[in-house]
């Protein structure tokens, strides 16, 4: 009887959430303890940093052909998944516990700036690789049109993938005899233990699980390149005359690449977890891109002129946008930015790990600096450019804040706008507003 009380009151682990802990990640007490480095781990990332170079070493030509693949089969496995899923037992509950969600969890700041985060890495707002990338169009290209289609369908494509995430789900929860949000973990928990534990209680399971992981390595890889090509993009515009000749933009490349992989190093050790959602939470997400996302506003429809932005984007693809747009930079997004802002330091909690572990002070301060070294960029180079600048203070202000003169493309012919090279890809040499984000 004792022995059997001793077994009862034990709390059990599944086997995939201990494969994940202590095999793959081989999880560390906490981020003092860092550890050795996992070497299976950085292999990976060493071949995921390689094959990002050699997708994006030739410039935007080779990037859009190699995303015709990496960016349409997600969207076929996504499919796959969904019919699978919506045709196991249990999976109408997971179905209704998406629908109908908790609406005391708005009060929340966390979920608002987790909502966030997922809006701006979804479309790349306040990243530059839509602004860097919107370069390569043409002049007269239909932004407006696009921007459109990417909402309807990024928006479209997150709101299915919740069917095929939440179907399995209640699957797996009705399989336990547990509730579903016991088992609708969020982040990596998502990703590596729970659909991976319901994959294994389908039929064939391992032919699931390669689809699922492939998928899961193309999203990964997928927004890799796509991001590192538009920083390369913003650097070499920056200094053409130099990573435009010989083979100087592959090296740079290459440099970039490798810099990236000794960073990211730091999280394949045993503690790399903690260090991943130091950065993830700090310095890649949350009151970061809102800091950006609010100036960016203000630039475009305060400093520049939001009916000024509406007759270039009107020359551009021969009629205005609608009125919505407008509202939306001048006065929605700058308001729902800091409000979040606000809203999200006034019931600020520090970083834990699994709702078990508590960050050290020391850890918090650093994801803080983190945070700051990008924050800090806009009004530093704000103060920089004004205290260089000639005259009083308001006349300093007057001239930083007026718009720079651009070479335009002749009106009559976009064949007449000077060229040059970039990887395998001609380029205007201005760069006017191109993309709407």
């Amino acid at each position: 009887m004792t022995l059997w009380m001793s077994l009862n009151s034990t709390n059990f682990t599944s086997p995939v959430t201990e494969f994940w802990r202590r095999k793959v990640l081989s999880l560390s007490k906490g981020i003092d303890e860092v550890g050795e480095l996992k070497w299976d781990l950085a292999l990976c990332l060493l071949l995921t940093w390689v094959i990002c170079f050699f997708c994006i070493w030739k410039g935007v030509r080779s990037t859009g052909k190699v995303v015709y693949f990496t960016a349409t089969f997600p969207f076929l496995m996504l499919f796959v998944l969904l019919i699978r899923g919506v045709t196991l037992p249990g999976a109408a509950e997971g179905i209704k516990f998406y629908l109908y969600p908790d609406i005391t969890r708005l009060g929340d700041p966390q979920v608002w700036i987790d909502a966030g985060t997922q809006i701006f890495f979804s479309y790349a707002i306040c990243l530059g690789a839509m602004t860097s990338l919107g370069s390569y169009n043409k002049y007269r290209y239909n932004c407006y049109r696009d921007c459109l289609l990417l909402g309807c369908l990024n928006s479209g494509t997150s709101f299915v993938s919740g069917f095929a995430i939440f179907s399995v789900l209640g699957f797996m929860a009705q399989e336990q005899g547990v509730d579903i949000a016991d088992v609708a973990e969020s982040g990596p928990g998502l990703a590596f233990i729970a659909y991976p534990k319901a994959v294994s209680m389908m039929p064939l399971p391992y032919f699931w699980a390669v689809l699922f992981f492939i998928m899961l390595l193309l999203l990964g890889l997928d927004s890799q390149f796509v991001e590192v090509e538009g920083q390369i993009t913003s650097l070499v515009d920056l200094y053409p005359s130099f990573l435009r000749k010989g083979y100087r933009r592959e090296i740079f490349i290459a440099v970039v690449c490798i810099l990236s992989y000794l960073l990211g190093l730091t999280m394949v050790t045993h503690g790399g977890l903690y260090v991943f959602q130091l950065f993830d939470y700090y310095a890649a997400s949350g009151v970061c891109l809102l800091w950006v996302a609010f100036f960016e506003c203000v630039v475009v429809a305060w400093v520049y002129g939001a009916d000024k932005f509406y007759d270039n984007i009107e020359e551009m693809i021969g009629y205005k946008p609608g009125p919505w747009m407008k509202w939306s930079w001048t006065v929605v997004t700058p308001l729902l930015c800091v409000g979040s802002f606000i809203f999200s330091l006034a019931k600020y909690t520090p970083l834990t790990y699994n709702k078990t572990y508590t960050y050290p002070d020391w850890a918090i301060g650093l994801g803080w600096v983190l945070a700051l070294s990008s924050m800090v960029c806009i009004p530093m180079v704000v103060l920089f450019r004004v205290v260089r600048s000639d005259g009083s203070l308001i006349n300093r202000i007057k001239s930083v804040a007026a718009p720079r003169e651009v070479n335009r493309w002749a009106k009559d012919s976009e064949g007449s706008a000077p060229f040059v090279t970039t990887g395998s890809f001609k380029k205007p040499t201005h760069v006017i507003v191109e993309t709407m984000m």
